[in-house]
């Protein structure tokens, strides 16, 4: 199967502003069910320059650099990839102290991934949702994650919100209602806490259904030894399958967003994104 990803970002300014270097994070990564076949990245303003790079965590990013002033930025980026058939649960913990929780990183994958633990304070209303889903698996890893996972999708309203830094994990929680990318971040800190390193992704999410409606998806990933960075989607309530497709993947989700930049000047702005994943034939 082939599929063709078009994104298309655009910024409009209510006056001209003069751009500073900008991070773009738009080209698919190479993951075992996916091949990136071809990527174009076509941006208005020309930029001076853009330099393909490999971010601190692996993650492939384009850093521009312009001249003049401007009133409007457009981003237009084209993905070819080919899916195969790929089995989520083809893998083995291992060590078998890896299957129950509470369980601890050996000290060398420890400093690894210490920016995957990093927790931030949540409420004891949060601590004690995890707590009362470990005791319904007896404390089993896997079960542990499904039941989460689907708990989040059935517990809390999905919201649509195209722009803003994800809410709290206080914040979700205490208004059982928020995007993608809120309950990825929620569920990341609910992980953290009971020793589960975890990472956001960001990324597209692929559906065949008539007509329908695109944006960019956000979900989690968490690190077990014998399965690797192995992902959940807490906004549709189930783990990820060969129908995600990341883009960037980090401990703190301000390094997937797929603009990062400032501008010079005193403006309003307006942003207006399209996506379109079309289904080709191989």
């Amino acid at each position: 199967m082939e599929l063709e990803i078009i994104h298309e970002t655009e910024y409009i300014y209510g006056d001209n502003v003069f751009f500073e270097p900008h991070y773009f994070r738009f080209r698919p990564q190479d993951v075992p069910y996916v091949h990136l076949k071809s990527f174009r990245l076509m941006i208005s303003p020309k930029p001076v320059e853009i330099s393909e790079q490999t971010d601190v965590e692996n993650n492939i990013v384009h850093f521009s650099w312009f001249e003049g002033k401007h009133h409007r930025l457009h981003i237009k980026a084209i993905s070819m990839v080919s899916k195969k058939e790929y089995n989520p649960f083809n893998f083995l913990l291992w060590p078998s102290e890896y299957r129950k929780i509470p369980y601890f990183y050996s000290e060398a994958l420890k400093k690894i991934l210490r920016p995957y633990l990093e927790i931030s304070l949540i409420n004891t209303s949060l601590q004690e949702y995890v707590n009362q889903i470990l005791r319904t698996v007896n404390s089993e890893t896997l079960p542990f994650m499904s039941e989460l996972t689907m708990r989040i999708q059935t517990d809390f309203t999905l919201e649509t919100r195209e722009v803003g830094e994800p809410n709290s994990a206080n914040k979700t929680f205490n208004s059982k209602k928020g995007s993608c990318r809120d309950l990825a971040w929620m569920q990341i800190q609910l992980l953290r806490h009971i020793g589960i390193a975890s990472r956001f992704v960001s990324g597209y999410y692929f559906i065949q259904t008539e007509n329908p409606i695109y944006e960019l998806h956000a979900w989690t990933e968490i690190f077990l030894p014998g399965a690797g960075w192995i992902g959940y989607d807490p906004s549709n309530g189930i783990k990820t399958t060969d129908r995600y497709f990341p883009l960037c993947a980090s401990a703190n989700y301000q390094n997937t967003m797929p603009v990062t930049g400032s501008v010079r000047g005193k403006a309003t702005s307006i942003l207006k994104t399209d996506l379109q994943i079309n289904l080709r034939k191989a």
